[in-house]
């Protein structure tokens, strides 16, 4: 039996995940593949963004899957390439999200932007400007360390 695909699926436990679920769906341009309700809660829902999965989950304490509202903060960042850096942020703090530090273009090449969800997970938003060797980077990151 193969593996499914994407390996890799970030699973996120949220406090109101049907809230969850439309936020990601109308603000950062997820499509909703299917939800399984257990009474008032979200057992489990999956999302998709081009080809990557996003699961979701009401809290359930009873099995110590708490969201980073109940923890007091996420330990954890999820970084999403989007086409327009700028206006995914507008996008996004219209909608609830709040932002960390600024919008700013990177030595790597790249425009990022840290976000807030109302469901307190942190996303990094990133757009990527122009193709920098590897080497570049390091020797950027060395210059900026002094």
């Amino acid at each position: 039996m193969s593996l499914p695909e994407p390996r890799l699926q970030p699973y996120l436990s949220v406090r109101n995940a049907a809230a969850a679920i439309d936020f990601y769906v109308s603000v950062f341009g997820m499509k909703e593949r299917y939800r399984l309700p257990m009474g008032d809660k979200i057992a489990h829902a999956e999302l998709e963004m081009s080809g990557a999965r996003l699961l979701i989950a009401d809290e359930f304490s009873n099995e110590d899957f708490l969201s980073p509202t109940t923890r007091g903060g996420t330990t954890v960042s999820l970084l999403l390439y989007v086409e327009d850096t700028h206006g995914f942020v507008a996008k996004a703090l219209a909608a609830g999200c709040t932002q960390e530090g600024k919008t700013e273009d990177q030595f790597f090449g790249e425009r990022t932007a840290k976000l807030v969800d109302p469901f307190g997970h942190r996303w990094m938003i990133h757009q990527r400007l122009r193709e920098v060797p590897s080497s570049d980077i390091v020797a950027g990151w060395n210059e900026m360390m002094g």
